[in-house]
């Protein structure tokens, strides 16, 4: 709320009169969280993975802790981090600490979790954010944001944007039954309330 009434002072001069107070709140307590942050260009509410969704992501990521590559030419390391906090991407012959690989997945995590906030337009539960943040670690944020998963969860169409999970199962033009068993848990999250 004061990201919100410090805008509305700076576009009005920096002083807000009772009556421009009350319509305001009156405005807020209408509209969406999501529509007012879009309006605003600021975050309200923004959602995190919860624990079991790192554990989930963790999991299908698997911990290495010397550089791989991840079956299409790009080097991994850790719980899936292609590019370590300060830019560098990883390359053959590095290796980590279980530390390390921790510390680098909270970093990637929040890259993958402002990609789902920022893109994401309609409400989600916590599940429902959870298993979309998996599959964007997984799939990358352009894939995301440009996908008709995106396109028809914005559009309210849930079940829709639920099936569209299983088109994401290819590495390299060949399906992967471990993309397919991903996937698939994570449509089942996606789908289940809480």
């Amino acid at each position: 709320m004061k990201a919100i009434f410090d805008f509305l002072r700076k576009i009005s001069g920096g002083r807000l009169t009772q009556k421009q107070v009350d319509a305001a709140n009156s405005a807020i307590a209408t509209a969406s969280d999501t529509v007012i942050s879009h309006m605003l260009g600021i975050a309200i509410d923004e959602m995190s993975v919860s624990k079991a969704g790192i554990e989930m992501i963790c999991g299908f990521e698997g911990k290495r802790s010397v550089a791989y590559d991840d079956g299409v030419g790009v080097w991994t390391i850790g719980f899936g981090t292609t590019i370590y906090p300060n830019g560098i991407r990883v390359k053959k012959g590095d290796s980590c600490t279980e530390a390390q690989a921790k510390a680098y997945t909270a970093h990637d995590l929040k890259k993958f979790e402002q990609a789902v906030n920022s893109a994401v337009t309609v409400p989600l539960n916590q599940n429902q954010f959870d298993a979309l943040v998996s599959l964007t670690y997984n799939i990358g944020t352009g894939a995301f944001k440009d996908s008709t998963l995106l396109k028809k969860l914005n559009a309210s169409d849930y079940q829709a944007a639920a099936n569209q999970f299983d088109v994401w199962v290819k590495a390299g033009g060949r399906t992967m039954q471990g993309l397919v068993n991903r996937r698939e848990s994570e449509k089942l999250l996606f789908k289940k309330a809480l």
